[in-house]
């Protein structure tokens, strides 16, 4: 087996930078993303409060979308959200079936307080590359976000 992928070049590239790709960004996330513990918020939560901070208030599935997150998954992350009182969902007046989550005052106060020493871990995180490196990374992830499919 170990012969057989040898021989197939493009395959051994391609797992190759797979694997340097997500040790890269598991390494980031987890020294960019260590901070939040110390507020009490996963990941996730960061997530959503991050995305109603940035684009103001959004649906559940919206939000799910951003975040990349399950219908499931969403709705518990809200949950506790909500129950820290930091969102509140409101239902869409043209949408009854649809929540609308907002961040409450203790949630902008939250997310307005970590925010910017997120930014400033990610910042530094990221200067190891200049800022073509940076633009030519940003470029080539969101290329291979996209995915194969879109290219049909």
């Amino acid at each position: 087996m170990q012969e057989e992928l040898r021989s197939n070049n493009k395959e051994v590239r391609a797992l190759g930078t797979y694997v340097k790709l997500m040790r890269a960004a598991e390494s980031i996330t987890s020294r960019v993303h260590k901070h939040l513990s110390s507020v009490g918020l996963t990941v996730s939560q960061f997530g959503v409060l991050e995305a109603i901070f940035h684009l103001g208030p959004l649906s559940q599935r919206d939000l799910g979308r951003k975040i990349l997150r399950s219908s499931g998954n969403i709705t518990m992350v809200i949950d506790n959200l909500e129950k820290r009182r930091l969102v509140r969902r409101e239902r869409d007046a043209s949408d009854r079936r649809m929540f609308i989550v907002h961040l409450t005052g203790e949630g902008q106060k939250l997310i307005g307080k970590i925010f910017p020493s997120h930014a400033a871990l990610i910042t530094n995180e990221l200067s190891v590359l200049n800022a073509t490196d940076q633009k030519i990374l940003g470029d080539l992830c969101k290329k291979v976000g996209v995915g194969v499919n879109s290219r049909n």
